[in-house]
């Protein structure tokens, strides 16, 4: 099917306005030259700071989208994943106005932020429509759309729907590692500096929220499934936050190589343990302790689903709501036995 040149404008001029941009600023000490530092036979180039000073540094960036005519915005919970930043929305019609921007929810498991404009102009602002992500076809014709400040503002790009229920590990910018699972594939290209930009259907509507690429591949690009997004929405509507079920452990996942190189009786599961001294492995009062639940347990199956690489207990956990009784196969041991318990809320 020929995809209609006038319904891609006509998507791009109804979409971009509700597109902006968000810079992250840190207030750090201010840079008064450089210096050469001589280590192991090379000179390393390091900056004279003064400690004394402060200057505002922009240290990241990303795209953003508004969801209503009052402000509120979602985008990658990576975007404005620092707590010690400042958050700047700028809007491309606005002629270069800034806003500060208040992060009201995260969601780190989905990789979503829910956020608002701080004293948005008086009028309504314009603001995209959320679509249905339930019933996405392959070959179905999206449009990915970014605004990243300092790079190509407002950039549309066309391309269709190649994967669906993609599980992928992804990594910004060198920060902390982050699986992904359930998202849609495209091959409208995406850029970087656009994660949390919006993924529009032909009907002007958002389906996904753009965020991650494969760097060394072409076409590749992931968006999360609005329908999640919305969960979140309605989730600070009645609550005030985004609540996530919790078990209270801390855990490895195992797999054939492990199960070798440790002498462990199995090739999957989770294994129960402490990442670094001073950590707990199991959290006090959590579900998990009032479970019994030990360090160096492995948790075989959740739910009577086997725990692999592929399908973490973390995937399985996800998908339970607050409150909800499952059921742990575990081995302890020589022995297996098993566990239920009632997930209860995460504090975050």
């Amino acid at each position: 099917m020929a995809m209609d040149e006038n319904k891609i404008q006509e998507i791009a001029k109804q979409v971009s306005p509700a597109v902006l941009s968000i810079a992250v600023t840190k207030s750090l000490p201010k840079v008064e030259g450089f210096y050469k530092m001589p280590y192991q036979g090379k000179d390393f180039v390091v900056p004279k700071l003064n400690k004394k000073e402060k200057q505002d540094v922009q240290v990241g960036g990303g795209s953003g989208f508004l969801v209503s005519d009052d402000g509120v915005i979602l985008t990658n919970s990576h975007v404005v994943q620092d707590n010690k930043a400042n958050y700047t929305a700028f809007l491309d019609h606005q002629e270069g106005k800034k806003w500060d921007l208040e992060i009201i929810a995260r969601d780190p498991i989905h990789d979503i932020a829910i956020c608002k404009l701080i004293n948005p102009p008086q009028k309504p602002l314009p603001y995209l429509e959320l679509g249905d992500s339930k019933n996405l076809q392959l070959g179905q014709f999206v449009v990915a759309v970014g605004n990243a400040l300092g790079e190509f503002s407002n950039t549309i790009s066309l391309g269709i729907i190649s994967g669906l229920s993609r599980f992928i590990t992804a990594q910004h910018k060198g920060k902390q590692m982050e699986r992904l699972r359930g998202l849609i594939q495209t091959d409208a290209a995406i850029n970087p500096g656009n994660s949390g930009g919006p993924l529009i259907n032909m009907q002007g509507e958002v389906i996904g929220i753009n965020t991650a690429v494969i760097y060394g591949a072409q076409s590749i690009g992931f968006s999360i499934p609005i329908n999640q997004a919305k969960k979140d929405i309605e989730q600070v509507k009645e609550y005030g936050k985004i609540r996530l079920p919790f078990l209270g452990i801390r855990y490895l996942v195992l797999d054939e190589n492990m199960k070798e190189e440790n002498k462990l009786p199995v090739d999957h599961g989770a294994l129960i343990m402490r990442e670094t001294l001073g950590d707990m492995a199991v959290v006090p009062g959590s579900s998990a302790a009032k479970a019994g639940l030990k360090e160096f347990d492995i948790i075989l199956e959740a739910s009577g689903k086997k725990i692999t690489p592929k399908l973490t207990l973390q995937d399985i956990i996800q998908d339970k709501e607050i409150g909800e009784e499952i059921e742990l196969k575990v081995l302890r041991g020589k022995k297996r036995k098993n566990i239920k318990l009632k997930l209860e809320e995460k504090n975050t």
